[in-house]
């Protein structure tokens, strides 16, 4: 796929009628349809991991660099929270369940300096998201390892995805290996591509660009669990 087009292949797709109970309706963004699968998207192929290697690097505006091994990211406190999800190519998943540490409790062990005001999420396949770091500062910002009582498999994200419910969800992204604080804000991956930068779901924040329809539902085609 020509990534630099998707935006505007999804922005052309033929309008779709969103699908949503209307006791739910005030969970569901506009546009949203609400499923039980758990679509599989993603640019690349999964990852594959020797864990006795993996590292989690913390850098920019920091006092000092950091580097977590796998056993000291899972050694901080755990929690277990339920979110609703939201994915900008239209389908929402409600009530999911979530496992991982909480973003802020990782904050205690690292020396952000006072004019850290945006981070940039580096993953696998040369992948990186940018975020307001006010919006990471939230108390249901998690890294997670594990989803609906199980650890994630390879294809959503294992060994360690963000997740941050109230942004559409390219921004929680998969195989997460660095965590960059900026002074200022610059674009990540699907950002360069025509994307919103924030991605607010209920602000239908899809596009850099003018919406000009509904996008395909692609999603529903793709592999699930």
């Amino acid at each position: 796929m020509n990534t630099s087009k998707k935006a505007e292949r999804l922005k052309k797709a033929p309008a779709l009628k969103a699908n949503v109970a209307p006791e739910l309706a005030h969970r569901v963004p506009p546009g949203q349809t609400t499923t039980d699968r758990f679509p599989i998207l993603h640019e690349g192929d999964v990852p594959e991991y020797d864990m006795t290697a993996w590292t989690l690097r913390i850098f920019g505006e920091v006092e000092e660099e950091k580097v977590f091994t796998y056993e000291q990211i899972m050694a901080l406190p755990q929690v277990k929270q339920v979110n609703d999800i939201h994915c900008v190519t239209r389908w929402s998943k409600l009530d999911t369940e979530w496992e991982g540490i909480r973003f802020i409790d990782l904050l205690t062990l690292i020396g952000v300096k006072p004019e850290a005001k945006y981070v940039m999420i580096h993953a696998d396949q040369d992948y990186e998201t940018n975020l307001p770091l006010e919006d990471l500062m939230h108390e249901n910002i998690l890294l997670a390892h594990s989803f609906d009582g199980e650890p994630l498999t390879g294809k959503h994200g294992w060994p360690l995805r963000l997740l941050v419910p109230h942004l559409y969800f390219w921004k929680s992204a998969k195989w997460i290996r660095g965590i960059e604080f900026m002074k200022e804000d610059r674009p990540g991956f699907w950002e360069r591509n025509g994307f919103h930068n924030y991605a607010d779901p209920f602000r239908e924040q899809r596009f850099s660009g003018e919406d000009l329809g509904l996008p395909e539902d692609e999603w529903y085609h793709k592999d699930f669990d």
